[in-house]
């Protein structure tokens, strides 16, 4: 898998070619995203697949980076582990591979807790969390497996363990991204890095 960067062709980590089962050639990066990868790769001393996945596409590239960057970085009532959080219990309810070893890495790498991350990715409910986290998780796990039963109590319950009117947006928000992001993950059949299996241990 190659990008073009520049005019010069840039060619990706070979054991990373086959990124996901449709073969599609990736576009040639502009500088924002090139700057972007070279960040990733600075940053993590990899790309990671899903980027990798959506290069064919330059604006859907961009469009996924600014959405993923926006809801898991910015500023929020809910911390970046709680926001790793929500990804793993939604990616388990949707038995998504790629997303549950990317975000299991990162909920071991901001907690520090290898029981706690492994935890999460067979089921949230086994793990020792507290009362807050655990009606932030139910609420997103009923959002990602039964979204049309949500309802006030639903939201009032989140209300009772202190979070905000903008908490409860930012939780549906992170929880919807990535019950798109593990079916799109799924029907292409993304693959994780081999890098996540050991990141946080």
């Amino acid at each position: 898998m190659t990008h073009k960067t520049a005019g010069t062709p840039k060619k990706l980590n070979s054991k990373d070619e086959n990124v996901m089962a449709l073969p599609l050639s990736p576009a040639a990066l502009d500088a924002e995203m090139t700057a972007y990868f070279a960040k990733c790769e600075e940053k993590l001393s990899f790309i990671p697949n899903v980027l990798k996945a959506y290069s064919f596409d330059l604006a859907k590239l961009k469009a996924f980076v600014a959405m993923s960057d926006n809801l898991m970085l910015a500023p929020s009532g809910l911390s970046k582990l709680e926001r790793e959080l929500i990804a793993v219990a939604v990616s388990c309810a949707n038995h998504c591979h790629y997303c549950l070893v990317a975000h299991g890495a990162a909920v071991r790498k901001l907690s520090g807790d290898k029981m706690l991350a492994e935890t999460m990715v067979a089921n949230y409910r086994a793990a020792e969390l507290d009362g807050r986290t655990r009606a932030m998780l139910d609420f997103s796990w009923r959002l990602a497996v039964e979204p049309w039963l949500i309802a006030e109590e639903d939201r009032k319950a989140l209300r009772d363990v202190g979070f905000s009117e903008r908490d409860i947006w930012d939780i549906a928000a992170v929880a919807g991204f990535f019950s798109m992001s593990n079916r799109i993950a799924s029907a292409v059949e993304m693959k994780p890095n081999a890098e996540y299996y050991d990141m946080g241990r």
